[in-house]
């Protein structure tokens, strides 16, 4: 068995940030999960509903392993990235830093891993690999999915080599410190205002502040939407509240994330900024609450209160990104 000392699983809750940590902790770098969430400005929206999905998704951060790039860039960090089509280089690229004592981190599909409660396809999953055997491999994974967990090599191999919506070809990643780092602390002011600027200057109307005006036009009609009410908007409520998400689509992640700021810096608009996505947390999941209700009574009234409360964010939200684009 190899397996890398010293790694340490948390109660977390996002996958990436997860991941992360577990590879800059090695690094020396002890950070919380809000402030890597915040650093690699991870916050987003989009209303997606393309052709051929059976339901609405709400996304509530920006497209996997994007805030991974974001965060190594802003601290100075040397990020390398291995991707092959090859299932027995990509088991080398995985096992040659475990075997050099270091995590390594890997992107893949949790519907294979053995662990996984949730058996849906979800191709932009982040875990930390540690360590394995002739038989399993040892990972960690978010706080509710078991921390340090276990799953068979060839259920590994299956969930890398997944193709499909957000998938990557057996990605793996390490992450190197520099030998003089940046202070990370001043680096907080630019991670807030590219979030706040790419939020506000979306290009298209699913994203940002207007996708969710979007979503409020479109949540109302739901229950015509969904080909199984009782389930899919349910589903959909439980993936914003504990889909990783941290609570209310990652807003309670960004709250916190802007209060730990506020705390270090003291500029007034980060106090503005973390008051105002307070309250857009408490209203987020208000609007699962409702979206849920809606799928479990059947009530379309729950759904156009459901719409309105989403307006209500789209303006507290472009508020909050607007003063904070100005720090």
């Amino acid at each position: 068995m190899t397996i890398v000392k010293g790694v340490e699983a948390r109660g977390t809750h996002h996958c990436e940030t997860t991941a992360l940590g577990v590879l800059l902790r090695h690094e020396g770098l002890d950070l919380s999960e809000p402030m890597l969430f915040g650093l690699g400005s991870g916050l987003s929206f989009v209303y997606w509903d393309g052709k051929g999905m059976a339901f609405p998704f709400l996304g509530g951060r920006v497209r996997p392993f994007e805030l991974t790039r974001n965060l190594a860039a802003r601290l100075g960090l040397t990020l390398t990235v291995e991707e092959t089509t090859s299932a027995r280089r990509a088991w080398e690229n995985a096992a040659a830093p475990v075997d050099a004592g270091r995590p390594v981190g890997l992107q893949l599909d949790s519907y294979h891993l053995d662990y996984f409660r949730s058996k849906v396809h979800f191709g932009g999953h982040v875990v930390a690999m540690y360590g394995y055997d002739e038989h399993d491999v040892h990972l960690v994974d978010t706080g509710p999915q078991g921390g340090a967990v276990r799953t068979s090599r060839a259920r590994l191999a299956l969930a890398r080599a997944e193709r499909g919506p957000m998938t990557a070809r057996n990605r793996s990643f390490t992450i190197t410190a520099p030998a003089h780092p940046i202070p990370w602390q001043d680096r907080i002011i630019p991670a807030v205002r590219d979030c706040a600027e790419a939020f506000l200057s979306a290009p298209i109307a699913n994203l940002g502040h207007r996708g969710i005006e979007k979503a409020g036009e479109k949540v109302p009609g739901w229950l015509l939407r969904a080909g199984d009410p009782r389930r899919d908007l349910p589903q959909a409520a439980l993936l914003m509240e504990e889909g990783g998400t941290g609570g209310a689509l990652f807003r309670v992640l960004y709250r916190d994330f802007l209060e730990e700021c506020a705390r270090l810096v003291g500029d007034g608009r980060l106090r503005t900024g973390h008051r105002l996505y307070a309250e857009a947390a408490v209203l987020w999941t208000e609007v699962s609450a409702l979206i849920a209700e809606a799928g479990e009574s059947g009530d379309a009234g729950c759904l156009e209160r459901a719409g309105a409360v989403l307006r209500e964010l789209a303006h507290v939200e472009k508020d909050a990104m607007q003063v904070l684009s100005r720090l």
